[in-house]
């Protein structure tokens, strides 16, 4: 009598034999994505201004086999970036996925803010995906077909107090991308931008500014409280947006709600979304 396959796990990954970029791949949803990513077979290039934590995320790699590299980087040095990318370039004739995920975070109202804390956030969060997009199209676009995922959040939909660094780089990253994405329309380079909620990963205890009272530990373990989401969860839905070459991604009901509020009430939001300034002083 025949029998019927019931087993799906055989079909190729769509990522599978693919080369894909991430950066902030020590940590997070960085790291997240690349181990789902070599899960499923695509050879990876990883970048993070960790060294210790890019070697932690390389010997967690569930396939050896699988080509798999790392690059201590500052997403904050174009010239690095751009050298990266040449390396990359020179070896590969072309990349299939790149993810610009790297970022950091700040806390301080406008009057106390301090010049140089701003421009560190803003040099890696906003001008490190400029960095990493202008870096890395041309071998995107020899790509088949190539996915070009920039990450954003939450705080690129909505403003919050204390956050006005973080904010104005991820509304930026949101208007860069955006206008890329009518750019690329109809070619083959799919772009997406994603805007996660809160997420379960390291931002808050790393950030800069805060509360001075409370240790970094501390701040990550408020800041859990409020992300509900995991890195793993996230990684998953942002190879599905590939997959499914979505064009914008909200991961997290919070992230949903606060869409669906910040287009209902564009000026009065705030007064919907209870409890997320206090999310805003943990980053």
């Amino acid at each position: 009598m025949m029998t019927v396959p019931t087993i799906v796990d055989d079909l190729m990954a769509y990522s599978e034999g693919k080369i894909a970029v991430i950066t902030g791949a020590a940590s997070g949803i960085g790291r997240a994505l690349a181990l789902q990513l070599n899960r499923e077979g695509c050879e990876l290039y990883l970048s993070d201004i960790s060294t210790d934590g890019l070697a932690e995320t390389l010997e967690l790699l569930p396939r050896k086999e699988v080509a798999a590299s790392s690059h201590p980087l500052d997403m904050a040095d174009k010239q690095g970036v751009h050298a990266w990318a040449d390396q990359i370039g020179a070896e590969r004739d072309h990349v299939d996925i790149v993810v610009n995920n790297a970022g950091v975070g700040y806390a301080a109202n406008v009057a106390d803010s301090d010049y140089q804390h701003m421009e560190w956030l803003i040099n890696i969060n906003l001008w490190g995906v400029i960095y990493g997009t202008m870096a890395f199209l041309p071998l995107l676009q020899k790509s088949g077909q190539g996915h070009l995922v920039n990450i954003s959040s939450v705080f690129g939909l909505v403003a919050v107090p204390t956050q006005s660094a973080y904010n104005a780089a991820k509304f930026g990253v949101r208007g860069f991308t955006e206008a890329l994405r009518h750019e690329m329309q109809g070619s083959n380079v799919h772009v997406c931008c994603v805007h996660p909620g809160g997420i379960r990963t390291n931002i808050a205890s790393s950030a800069r500014g805060g509360d001075p009272a409370m240790s970094s530990e501390e701040r990550g373990k408020e800041f859990e409280q409020f992300a509900r989401t995991t890195a793993e969860s996230a990684a998953a839905q942002i190879i599905r947006a590939v997959e499914k070459r979505k064009k914008r991604l909200l991961i997290g009901g919070d992230a949903k709600y606060i869409s669906i509020i910040s287009r209902l009430l564009p000026v009065n939001y705030q007064w919907l979304m209870p409890g997320v300034g206090r999310i805003g002083d943990k980053l």
